[in-house]
């Protein structure tokens, strides 16, 4: 089984965590490193992906970009698949970063395999998840509790999957989440009506990506993955 470098850095400033996928990502690249699970909060910001309309990405936004701005909401136009969506507190994201050399270069296959660690970290819990036919991600009926935005780049991933935990989630409401009307969003806490800790839920993950991916966890810190330590 390869093995995999899991890191949970906390609660992480979003282009602070996208600097890291770069230069993760240029390590794996390079054979440096293995594969890398990063799992982690951001505080609150909105991102809009390649697939937004142009030439006004924004153009799900509900709220008033100014006032989000100065409430201190981030805005980044990002570099992975998807439309508009919410990250913050509450909320686990996830960045895998995979080379897909071992997967046969197969990016639907890989989308596919991220779904399926979620379903089945989700199956643990209790939680009848499942899919739906032309839109990724992981739902509850009509209510998305996972989305999924992937990059690939010669071959190895970045940027991720999202799952919501817990909270208000009120960050959603300042858009219309991934571009689709009528569709909902839901968490863990509002499915089971009981908070988890966190750890306990990155920890159901972790055990999730090892099954569906066949891999070895070993949790690592980031300054190592990095080389940042003496």
């Amino acid at each position: 089984m390869h093995p995999l470098s899991v890191v949970r850095p906390g609660r992480v400033p979003y282009a602070e965590a996208w600097a890291i996928q770069q230069q993760l990502h240029a390590r794996r690249l390079a054979g440096e490193i293995d594969d890398v699970l990063l799992l982690l909060e951001h505080p609150h910001v909105l991102t809009v992906g390649s697939r937004a309309g142009k030439p006004e990405p924004w153009e799900n936004l509900q709220a008033d970009r100014a006032s989000l701005e100065a409430a201190g909401v981030e805005l980044v136009e990002a570099d992975r698949g998807g439309d508009v969506t919410w990250h913050g507190p509450g909320q686990l994201v996830g960045y895998p970063i995979f080379d897909l050399g071992a997967w046969g270069r197969d990016v639907s296959r890989y989308v596919r395999s991220v779904e399926a660690a979620n379903l089945l970290a989700l199956a643990a819990l209790g939680i009848p998840a499942g899919r739906r036919e032309g839109y990724p991600g992981v739902w509850i009926g009509d209510d998305k509790i996972v989305a999924i935005g992937a990059r690939v780049r010669r071959w190895v991933t970045m940027h991720g999957f999202a799952l919501n935990m817990r909270g208000g989630l009120e960050g959603f409401g300042w858009i219309v989440p991934c571009g689709l009307a009528g569709k909902g969003v839901t968490s863990i806490e509002r499915q089971l009506g009981v908070t988890l800790d966190d750890e306990v839920v990155m920890d159901l993950v972790v055990d999730a990506f090892e099954a569906v991916f066949e891999v070895r966890a070993v949790t690592r810190e980031l300054g190592a993955l990095l080389d940042l330590t003496p």
